[in-house]
């Protein structure tokens, strides 16, 4: 019992905490926009094709790149797909990832998507991504040789958007990032930081009055309530 008393402070800083993260997942997971790149690379290299390299401060780009949408999925694809100007590399992307601008590198091809519903990242690059004939040679295009990407969802929930980008750079001479890692940027996420995706925005994450009963049960069991 003495031992549940000098517990009860850690469970009270814990409940404090969950407080503050009301939507925040309960169970770490892999970072969607790695796991993206991954099977990307994976159909590349099941095409004889070269494994691209994955640069985080193009993957913190994309993520940038797909924010300047804000949340107009009907701006993705079709016939009235738009996308962010050029010019905002330099003056906002960059900037807002740390990434420094001389070191920016030429666009080889780019892939978006956005859904209404979240998908598991395999999925989105097989069903989504991969939609036509141009997204394959987009895909299996040779001058690439980094890849970065980024995923995100709108104000805490749907819509869902994906993006890659591609690029001819060299490693650890384009793209580099101030201090060797870039901006950690919500919500959001974006491949090769060695981040951990637990935002708002992924379905997976349960409302805080779950969150609270999971710990109750938790803690419950722990002290043999």
């Amino acid at each position: 019992m003495a031992t549940s008393f000098l517990l009860l402070p850690s469970i009270l800083f814990f409940f404090a905490s969950a407080s503050a993260h009301i939507h925040y997942v309960v169970r770490v997971t892999d970072n969607p926009a790695d796991q993206l790149v991954a099977a990307l690379n994976n159909n590349r290299t099941a095409k004889k094709e070269s494994t691209l390299y994955d640069n985080p401060g193009l993957g913190c780009i994309a993520l940038q790149y797909i924010k300047a949408y804000q949340g107009d999925c009907g701006a993705v694809g079709g016939d009235d797909a738009k996308k962010p100007p050029d010019s905002q590399f330099a003056d906002t992307f960059a900037p807002n990832c740390g990434v420094t601008a001389s070191t920016l590198s030429q666009i080889t091809g780019r892939l978006v998507a956005c859904q209404s519903k979240y998908v598991e990242p395999s999925k989105v690059f097989s069903e989504i991504l991969m939609k036509d004939s141009k997204s394959l040679e987009i895909l299996y295009n040779k001058n690439h040789t980094e890849v970065g990407a980024g995923v995100t969802g709108t104000d805490g929930g749907a819509p869902y958007f994906w993006c890659v980008l591609f690029s001819n750079g060299t490693r650890n001479g384009s793209f580099t990032v101030e201090g060797g890692e870039a901006k950690i940027t919500r919500p959001g996420c974006f491949s090769g930081a060695n981040d951990v995706c637990s935002s708002a925005n992924w379905p997976r994450s349960i409302t805080l009055w779950s969150y609270i009963a999971t710990a109750f049960i938790a803690a419950a069991y722990a002290f043999g309530l």
